[in-house]
């Protein structure tokens, strides 16, 4: 097993790991799942009012697959996928709906929802090639693609913005995957793919990054045909695919729907495509260097190189007088620097060494290393916030890298306990570090500018 092989799935301490924190919320699942049950409703009712046709629904992507991600950065949203199908015999062409006045029916629809003030959607995009979107003031949006259903047959073909019909099955592909896993392996195989699409999500821009269903495929055949009886823990096991991944799209960028082999899923440039190739070879020389870490901390410093604060740090431990560590021939001195931390709310202040609180929120927050000319000469300091909570989860909020120096400025907003993680590295090595506790209670005192950033942000 892997040195932070807990800090990736853990049953027994699950909301400090990576696995919990990527995911979204209960009440955020809860959410959604009423927001797309009600508008299934209201599509299936207009359509089949339109159409004189059967009219179903069907839940894709990444709901369905059940590797859904929270976003990776504030004012990012969720994204569900659901399917509408119009039901005729024989093939699409043999109707009387066309696939742009289908799509263009959807539109008016979504158009009509959003304009009804019961509802809490807040904007319908113009149409995309192969859906349509409505969004929602709750940091989601859905995806609409329209099919035509030949029931008897199980056929579907997807509407296009191109008044044409494309062969695209989203159930067959369901499920391949599915029945390329059982009970246990499946859990895994879902953590995998999240674990590689919030990567994904933290590594390129929307327009260059690889598709969901790209990484979702590529993680299922790759874990499939790797030998994991001599691995252990996700840690492990994510490096052996991460490997098997860049050896296969070394080989080939074309990676085909094991649905339709007529598809090609990698829909990347070839600029694009390299891209892809060079960040997971670094990708895997984070896991290979997290793996060879020390000790469970080192490793989790490593690895937040590709999660950044979504990747959890080790539960505080008593922490040590500075010991010497003999690196080879070179001697490092450990330094796990105390920070003084100090809150602010108008006329009242509270103050702490390595911890704070609880304070309410809207407080000013400033932290600072207690005794910097202890540091060894050369070193960095490096600050990570990382949330935790039922209010920070509601809002994507899990915290942010918070940049370097010693000292580091922020603000309380969300009540829980949350962390400023402290890292000190000298030439690239970590040699000291400090969990510094924020209890914020559910107290609030009015901000004096309202739009300041909150606890999660860093103040520039």
């Amino acid at each position: 097993m892997g040195t932070a092989a807990i800090l990736f799935h853990n049953t027994s301490n699950r909301e400090n790991t990576l696995s919990y924190r990527i995911r979204p919320s209960e009440q955020q699942v809860q959410d959604q799942q009423e927001r797309w049950n009600d508008l299934a409703d209201v599509l299936k009712e207009n359509l089949k009012s339109e159409f004189g046709k059967p009219v179903s629904s069907w839940l894709q992507g990444s709901y369905k697959f059940g590797t859904q991600i929270r976003p990776a950065r504030l004012n990012d949203e969720f994204d569900i996928d659901l399917g509408v199908y119009v039901e005729w015999h024989g093939s699409a062409q043999d109707g009387d709906v066309g696939a742009e006045e289908l799509k263009d029916k959807v539109q008016d629809i979504l158009e009509n929802y959003a304009n009804d003030d019961a509802n809490d959607a807040s904007e319908v995009t113009a149409p995309k090639t192969r859906c349509n979107r409505i969004q929602f003031t709750e940091d989601f949006h859905i995806d609409v693609p329209s099919y035509h259903l030949d029931r008897e047959d199980d056929a579907r073909e997807l509407a296009t913005e191109d008044d044409e019909w494309e062969n695209s099955d989203p159930k067959a592909i369901y499920v391949w995957w599915k029945d390329q896993f059982d009970g246990n392996e499946r859990d895994r195989a879902r953590r995998l793919t999240r674990y590689l699409k919030m990567w994904a999500a933290l590594t390129f821009e929307e327009a260059s990054r690889p598709s969901s269903i790209l990484l979702t495929v590529l993680v299922a055949r790759t874990l499939g045909a790797t030998a994991t009886d001599n691995l252990s823990g996700d840690d492990e096991i994510l490096r052996a695919v991460i490997k098997g991944i860049l050896d296969r799209l070394s080989s080939s960028s074309v990676v085909r729907n094991p649905a339709n082999s007529a598809e090609d899923l990698n829909r990347l440039s070839e600029d694009d495509f390299e891209a892809l190739q060079v960040e997971l070879e670094k990708f895997l020389g984070i896991a290979d260097r997290a793996l060879d870490a020390i000790d469970e901390y080192e490793s989790a410093d490593v690895w937040s190189e590709a999660f950044r604060h979504f990747f959890p740090f080790p539960e505080e431990e008593t922490q040590s007088e500075s010991t010497k560590v003999v690196d080879g021939a070179v001697s490092v001195y450990r330094c796990d620097p105390d920070i003084a931390v100090a809150a602010t709310a108008g006329n009242r202040r509270w103050s702490g060494l390595n911890e704070i609180g609880p304070i309410p929120r809207g407080c000013e927050l400033s932290f600072a290393i207690a005794e910097p000319e202890n540091l060894p000469e050369g070193c960095q300091v490096f600050w990570t916030v990382r949330n935790e909570g039922s209010e920070a989860e509601s809002v994507n909020d899990l915290g942010h890298v918070a940049g370097t120096g010693i000292q580091n400025t922020e603000s309380s907003a969300y009540r829980g306990d949350h962390f400023m993680d402290v890292v000190v590295r000298l030439n690239g090595r970590q040699v000291g570090r400090r969990r510094v506790k924020v209890r914020v209670s559910g107290l609030g005192i009015p901000l004096r500018n309202p739009r300041r950033p909150a606890w999660t942000k860093l103040r520039r």
